[in-house]
């Protein structure tokens, strides 16, 4: 099997899971009495902490002597914690339960991102192809799930995902590359070898980098903006009348385009650049939460949902991009840890938060809230034509 085949089915393991978890763990919740509020509250605790336990993560899994070994000890335990929310823990018990299995879940993708962007540039094939094999499993999660809710229990989203993150622990034995934290035969010593305390250091460089932050910030703020839609677009649309197995419809044809755009575009994002791919992302996004913030008809949500190849793919291309750019072998996983702490995380963990209120008061004119911070972003992602590293 080739690596960028063993890479996607990997990807597709991850994402599988999180094609349910994202539309449709707000209904499993929902059915369990819990209020939009509660829901955004639950959601949101482990996006808000994210800043701190994603890098944390990433450090302690540059410890390891292989960058997969952290990724099947990850999954065996967000295994068991979602396993455990099964009990009838009630509100505060589910916000702990799976805060623990969100912080580590969050991790999988971008230890993996650090993996298959190292191989793809030594082996030379296109990180989009494993990449957009993840976002067809994102489809077939979406799908399958609405199909099995329009006519069985919310019960089965919990069933779901207990079975594909126990599958994403077994793909990363067997599919994962033995890749170690730092290839050996140059003259610095294994990553794994170095002190916490020159690890913690590589983080705080980070932290204190203008460009890199003004990176993770701008492509933060316009990645986290699709809150207010993982969290709430399938009550809110559920509110217009459009059920369960059509809204996996309509987020089939978001990730649809986004595999479209990260299997056949990569000439195109070359040509471009990051950071107009990123202003272009930003843009998108403005545009269509502020067109769904109108409940706009059912015909017009398919090329708002088109929308995504930008709104997301393009975003998250640009930030791997420029993240990439500006990081080291020694403090890669780090960098897009944080990188992704920040889009998926204070940003997204602040924005989801709100958004259960908006949704209990407002219903979709909530999506306004998501236009003015892609408009925020858009205006830091302007910023870095001015900043030089970026050109060499």
């Amino acid at each position: 099997m080739s690596l960028p085949l063993r890479l996607g089915l990997f990807y597709g393991a991850i994402f599988i899971g999180t094609g349910v978890a994202s539309p449709y763990l707000p209904v499993w919740f929902a059915h369990h009495g819990l209020s939009g509020s509660r829901i955004g509250l639950i959601l949101s605790l482990p996006m808000l902490a994210r800043a701190v336990t994603a890098p944390l993560l990433a450090v302690w899994a540059d410890s390891f002597t292989l960058r997969r070994t952290p990724l099947i000890l990850v999954a065996a335990a967000v295994t068991v914690a979602y396993a455990a929310m099964a009990l009838p823990l009630g509100f505060v018990g589910w916000a702990v339960v799976w805060f623990a299995a969100s912080s580590m879940y969050s991790t999988l993708s971008p230890l993996a991102d650090v993996i298959a962007l190292a191989r793809a540039r030594r082996d030379g094939f296109n990180f989009g192809w494993p990449r957009g094999i993840g976002s067809a499993a994102f489809i077939v999660g979406n799908l399958g799930m609405g199909a099995i809710l329009s006519r069985g229990s919310p019960e089965f989203v919990l069933v779901w995902m207990v079975a594909a993150v126990a599958a994403t622990g077994l793909a990363a034995r067997l599919l994962l590359p033995p890749d170690p934290v730092q290839a050996q035969g140059h003259a610095a010593q294994p990553l794994a070898a170095q002190p916490l305390a020159e690890r913690m250091a590589g983080l705080g460089g980070l932290l204190r980098d203008p460009v890199f932050m003004t990176v993770a910030v701008s492509a933060g703020l316009i990645q986290s903006a699709h809150a207010f839609y993982y969290g709430f677009s399938t009550l809110a649309w559920k509110r217009q009348g459009i059920g369960e197995g059509m809204t996996g419809v309509l987020w089939a044809v978001g990730v649809a385009t986004e595999i479209g755009f990260m299997w056949f575009l990569e000439p195109w994002r070359r040509r471009i650049g990051p950071r107009n791919l990123l202003v272009l992302g930003g843009v998108a996004a403005i545009v269509r939460w502020s067109a769904l913030a109108l409940s706009p008809p059912l015909w017009l949500l398919f090329p708002l949902q088109m929308l995504h190849a930008l709104s997301y793919a393009a975003t998250f291309f640009a930030s791997l991009l420029l993240v990439e750019r500006l990081s080291t072998p020694a403090n890669a996983s780090a960098a897009q840890s944080l990188n992704s702490a920040l889009s998926g995380g204070v940003f997204a963990g602040i924005a989801t938060l709100i958004s259960g209120w908006l949704f209990d008061r407002a219903g979709a004119h909530g999506y306004l809230l998501m236009a003015a911070m892609s408009a925020a972003g858009l205006a830091g992602a302007l910023r870095l034509y001015g900043m030089q590293r970026l050109d060499d």
